[in-house]
């Protein structure tokens, strides 16, 4: 079963379960979460984030537009099905 099956399988099940249920799962992924994570102050994010923004500007990162993404996805779809 696949990653994105997974995922909303557990969101299905998180969204009804029993509140001594949602503790549990909680408890085992709690220390995965991070909660208090900054973004911001991620020294290795940001130089990926600035790279990424400089090349955009340079125009030597290839971008897709929202109509050629939502193009790419309708192919993707028709082909999954």
């Amino acid at each position: 079963m696949g990653s994105s099956i997974l995922r909303q399988k557990l969101h299905s099940y998180i969204r009804f379960a029993e509140d001594k249920k949602i503790k549990a799962i909680y408890t085992m992924v709690e220390d995965d979460i991070a909660t208090n994570y900054q973004w911001w102050e991620d020294k290795n994010l940001m130089a990926a984030i600035s790279k990424d923004a400089s090349e955009i500007k340079k125009g030597t990162q290839k971008t897709f537009s929202l109509m050629e993404m939502k193009k790419t996805i309708e192919t993707a779809r028709k082909k999954s099905k």
